[in-house]
């Protein structure tokens, strides 16, 4: 071979060797990394934005454009901004969310999913095995122990083995004066999370001292009742003597809350009602809507609206710039949104210039802050148990108000 040639290919086979050892030594570039680019970390979300009922998340979807828009307004993460590519809508159905999940990574080659907020995560043995990391509401069995799935506030339905988070049960007694001789009705739809929701919650309610006297995930998740009679009669003469338990909590979604809670009030119950996810004032703008939530008492995974923290501060403002400079309504889908894009780029930050899904695994075993949102944060506990902490606001002639402050309860052991 000529000089000149032997020279030509000793440079190019040098250029090789140092491209693969750049490529194995973890350069700068993963380019090999599904949705990590030099300068981008490509992010999608699966959220309920449509469904059979009218019920809609679709706020989630705001609530983590604004985290991120922050994120990259600050500089993005190590470098890296975030291309959100906004969430797909499962319409609250276990195949759209499957196919929703395998389009995110095998489409768009997404590295994360951030949020993902439904009543179904069908697609969660899929992202999962994908090694795909995902932060949602952890309102479902699947965020509690898969190794890729984290709940921006934790594990909220444990398994065997895990722990409760008492800020329900705990709160609903501040406001009763306490749980002794106090009795109480849970009642949830016909699907996995509504039965999910009355194994743990009838543990809890238990734990922290009350009589559950009514416990059932009776109501069709698909078709809502118009008729809520047969529903109202079994739990007013569910408490101690044929009498009517002291409270009754609902683990449904609005409009079924709606439903059930006028009834309820059209019975003549007295006593006290609660929901986890009635907290909007967007709710308030029908009559019939602000009546039949009047007095109710919302339970909170994260600090209320009506704080005046920092955190809550910067929120507030994130969310209006995302709104295109308008006041909106805010609502805890922007919070689930916001506080899931938070803990993926929190942890992500945490990974460092060299980001693959092993260094977000090992910045997450060991991961922990204080003073956010949602309380004290830490990995891996949160896939095995809440953070524990929450409050209970109440709407009181068309306003919320806070009835039991933003406070961290002991969990206790799940079984």
């Amino acid at each position: 071979m000529p000089r000149p040639l032997r020279v030509i290919a000793a440079s190019f086979a040098l250029l090789l060797v140092t491209a693969c050892n750049s490529a194995s030594s973890g350069g700068s570039t993963p380019s090999s990394v599904r949705g990590v680019t030099d300068g981008a970390i490509k992010v999608g979300g699966i959220v309920s934005m449509t469904t059979a009922s009218g019920y809609s998340k679709k706020d989630t979807d705001l609530g983590a454009r604004a985290r991120y828009d922050r994120a990259n307004a600050e500089g993005g993460v190590n470098g890296r901004k975030i291309e959100y590519l906004g969430a797909e809508d499962d319409g609250q159905d276990p195949a759209r969310n499957l196919a929703a999940a395998r389009e995110l990574v095998q489409q768009d080659k997404v590295f994360a999913v951030s949020p993902m907020s439904s009543v179904t995560f069908a697609g969660a043995d899929f992202l999962d095995s994908q090694k795909v990391p995902t932060v949602g509401w952890g309102t479902l069995p699947s965020f509690c122990g898969p190794a890729h799935l984290y709940g921006f506030n934790g594990c909220l339905v444990p398994t065997p083995g895990g722990t409760l988070n008492q800020t329900w049960p705990e709160g609903l007694a501040a406001v009763l004066g306490g749980a002794r001789g106090k009795s109480v009705a849970l009642i949830a739809g016909d699907n996995d999370a509504g039965k999910f929701g009355i194994r743990t919650f009838t543990q809890g309610f238990k734990a922290a001292g009350f009589q559950v006297a009514y416990a059932k995930a009776a109501v069709p998740a698909t078709s809502m009742p118009s008729d809520w009679s047969a529903y109202t009669k079994e739990i007013l003469r569910s408490g101690p003597g044929g009498a009517a338990p002291d409270a009754v909590v609902s683990v449904m979604q609005t409009p079924y809350n709606i439903g059930l809670f006028t009834a309820l009030k059209r019975s003549g119950y007295e006593g006290v009602i609660s929901d986890p996810t009635d907290y909007d004032p967007g709710l308030l703008a029908k009559d019939a809507t602000k009546q039949a939530l009047d007095g109710v008492y919302v339970l909170l995974q994260f600090q209320p609206f009506e704080a005046d923290s920092p955190a809550m501060r910067q929120f507030k403002a994130d969310i209006k710039k995302a709104a295109g400079g308008k006041d909106i309504p805010l609502n805890m889908h922007l919070m689930t949104g916001y506080m899931s894009a938070d803990l993926f780029l929190s942890i992500a930050g945490k990974a460092g210039r060299d980001l693959t899904v092993e260094s977000f695994q090992k910045a997450a075993d060991g991961f922990s802050d204080t003073g956010t949102l949602v309380g004290d944060r830490a990995e891996p506990k949160g896939q095995k148990e809440s953070f524990g902490c929450g409050a209970l606001v109440r709407l009181t002639n068309g306003r919320y108000e806070v009835a039991v402050p933003f406070t961290c309860y002991p969990p206790i052991p799940f079984g």
